[in-house]
This record gives structure tokens, sequence and C-alpha cells, in this order.
């Protein structure tokens, strides 16, 4: 399998709509013109591909120079544990290294953290910093 990765917010609705709902990410996908303006206006969008399925996904949001926050990284099912996420992140980190700020928000699991730890994330309850988030 060959894996192809495209930087390109022009992504088809549908091939959005199957991998979000892929992932049970469905408060994504139950207003797909949202999803798809939320695509297009940020700061970048990393796509990757085994030929015209779209397997998973990194977009990015901020400013570029001072913060970037990585929004959603997410592979389908059938194609996770393949090293599919840890490329499209080493993607982001080494075109952004020069940011100071690489902030995320996830779901607590074990698989998860250890994910954002191996490249490089450290979660706020272990150091000096605090995060705070409300969600509506």
């Amino acid at each position: 399998m060959t894996v192809n990765f495209v930087n390109s917010k022009n992504i088809n609705r549908k091939q959005l709509e199957r991998l979000y709902n892929d992932v049970e990410w469905y408060a994504y996908t139950q207003d797909l013109e949202v999803l798809q303006q939320a695509i297009e206006q940020s700061l970048e969008v990393i796509s990757a591909w085994n030929g015209e399925e779209l397997v998973g996904l990194i977009r990015i949001v901020g400013d570029g120079l001072t913060i970037i926050y990585i929004q959603d990284i997410l592979v389908l099912n059938a194609y996770q544990n393949r090293g599919i996420a840890t490329q499209l992140m080493e993607q982001v980190l080494k075109k952004y290294k020069n940011v100071r700020q690489k902030v995320l928000l996830t779901e607590e699991a074990p698989d998860v953290r250890h994910f954002y730890e191996k490249n490089g994330f450290q979660s706020c309850d272990q150091g000096s910093s605090v995060a705070f988030a409300k969600l509506s």
C-alpha cells in the first residue's frame, strides 16, 4: 500500500463525511457545509490518500508564526497503526518547527496520550502549563 500526502483544502465533502464518521466524530458531520468551510478556512490541511480513497487528515488552525493549533488528526480505522498519523504529524512539526506554541486538545485515552507524547507533546497536567477550554 502506498499512501500519498496532499497539501490541499479542496477535499470532496463525501470523502470528509466518510472519514469523520468512520472515527465517530459525528459532531463534525451533522453539518457538512460547516465542516467543508472549516476545512477551507484552516491554516493548513494535509490529507493522506490510498489511490482515490481519503484515509487520513491533519488540520491546522492559527497564525503559523507564534501559534498553531492541531484541530483534527484522524485516520480511517482500517488504516490505523500503520504510521499514517505519525507521518502527518511529522510534516506539520517540521514545517512549523519555529512556532513556539503548538497546541492540541483531545480526549484522554492511553493510546492517544502515548501518540502525542512520542511526538514531543507534554500534557498540561505534567508540566508548568495550565490549560483551559470552554466547550459548548
